[in-house]
Order: structure tokens, then C-alpha cells, then sequence
């Protein structure tokens, strides 16, 4: 038993950790983060599989946690799929790394490490290579925030031959 919970421990704990390499964003301010942004390209995962118009809305909660509500249409389907979670800083507000939740007690990272200054455009990661995210504040972005996304993801060691353009 007392190996179980230490598996646990670790397990939790290493879902919210940073991957090597990567820095979470400085000078980073909630209130302008918060509202909505449109998933432009993505690491391919389970809980969005087949998804399009893939959307995240950031608001505040009541006791401070953020809310955060996605969103996407399954074309297979044939209707909108939509989870509500809540994140958390991990460590300074200041800082663009969070951890949230969909699934009770179980958290994993939020890390934004790269944004642009006018909030429009962000790159944003899990505790491993496995997740990463290219949202904007509008559905479409100009070539040249994908390609520097491209290029940033490629030089920090992502699967850039798994990424997905998400049809908005």
C-alpha cells in the first residue's frame, strides 16, 4: 500500500511538472488571457480526436481558479462535444504555468511558452511532448505565426509530423 500511494504521488506530481527545455512565459497576466481562443493546430490526443471548430473559453471563478470551458464539433457525430475544467497557478501568477483539471483530482500542466505581446496568438504544452497547442484569438492565423510555430516546436523537440490543423 505504501508503494501505491507513492506511485501515485509521483504520477500526479509529474503532470504538472515542466518538460525539460521548456520555459513557461514571464510577465504573464491572466486578465488579458482570459476569454476566447480558437485551437489552430494541435498535437493529435483521445479527448479531441475528430474534432473541429475547437474552441477555449477562459473565464474567473468565484474563489479565483480560472474555468475553462472546450469545445468542438464531431463531424462523425454529427454534434458538439464540450468539457468544463478548472486550473490553478502552479507557481506565480506572473508566470504562464498552470495546472488544470477535467477529471476530479487528477491535474495536468498548462504551460504557455510562447505569446505573443498582444495576447493574440499562444503556444501552449502539457508536463511532456506529448500535448501542445497553437490557439489564437481569431479562427485563422497568417503564415507566419505557423511557420514560427513550426519552427519553434521543431527546434524544442516536438513530433511536428503528428500536428494536426484544426479545421475552424
Amino acid at each position: 500500500m505504501k508503494y501505491f500511494i507513492m506511485l501515485t504521488i509521483v504520477f500526479l506530481s509529474s503532470c504538472t511538472g515542466v518538460p525539460k527545455g521548456i520555459k513557461p512565459i514571464d510577465n504573464f497576466n491572466l486578465d488579458r488571457y482570459l476569454g476566447d481562443w480558437y485551437e489552430i493546430a494541435r498535437l493529435d490526443h483521445s479527448f479531441e480526436r475528430g474534432l473541429t471548430k475547437v474552441t477555449a473559453n477562459y473565464s474567473l471563478n468565484a474563489d479565483g481558479s480560472v474555468k475553462v470551458i472546450n469545445k468542438g464539433f464531431s463531424t462523425e457525430k454529427n454534434r458538439w462535444k464540450e468539457a468544463t475544467g478548472k486550473a490553478y497557478f502552479v507557481q506565480e501568477e506572473n508566470m504562464g504555468y498552470l495546472k488544470v483539471s477535467f477529471f476530479g483530482p487528477f491535474y495536468g500542466s498548462y504551460i504557455i511558452f510562447k505569446l505573443d505581446e498582444d495576447y493574440q496568438y499562444a503556444f501552449v504544452t502539457s508536463h511532456n511532448r506529448d500535448f501542445l497547442w497553437l490557439l489564437s484569438r481569431s479562427p485563422a492565423v497568417n503564415d507566419s505565426v505557423k511557420k514560427e510555430f513550426i519552427k519553434t516546436v521543431t527546434d524544442l523537440d516536438f513530433n511536428v509530423d503528428d500536428i494536426i490543423f484544426v479545421e475552424q
